[in-house]
């Protein structure tokens, strides 16, 4: 017997994937979440854990309600760091790779307080002034 599946049925099937879906990510969420709560002991760590795992849906629903607003706090908390990182690392690559002018005035700023000595400075000198102008096939 050839059993076939008809246009409701196969729409039923799509329907509960897509919750299944979402059940997934929320519970991926959580856990994330549930690890970068700093405000949480380990034992209440475990609890939600323990919840989110064994009882899905009632774990889901009720970490969204007691948790949700500081679940939302730990997100713009990462975004935030991962901007201020960003941030900090196109600063000091752009310093690194400065024009020559930045470069040399650094030189002679470090000479000036004694850290390059005057065979040094005269080296380094040398070398930025040798270098093709910067871009990205010169960094």
């Amino acid at each position: 017997m050839i059993a076939t599946f008809g246009a409701g049925q196969v729409a039923y099937s799509i329907l509960w994937f897509f919750f299944f879906f979402i059940e997934i990510w929320l519970e991926i969420s959580i856990f994330i979440d549930i690890f970068r709560s700093h405000d949480m002991r380990g034992w209440e760590k475990a609890f939600w854990l323990f919840l989110v795992i064994i009882f899905p849906l009632i774990g889901i629903i009720l970490y969204l309600i007691f948790r949700g607003n500081k679940m939302r706090v730990h997100q713009a908390q990462a975004t935030a760091d991962e901007d201020t990182g960003w941030h900090w690392y196109q600063h000091h690559v752009s310093d690194s790779h400065g024009s020559k002018t930045d470069q040399l005035a650094r030189l002679a700023d470090l000479h000036d307080r004694g850290v390059v000595s005057d065979e040094e400075f005269q080296r380094l000198k040398a070398e930025i002034l040798a270098q093709g102008p910067p871009g990205p096939a010169n960094p």
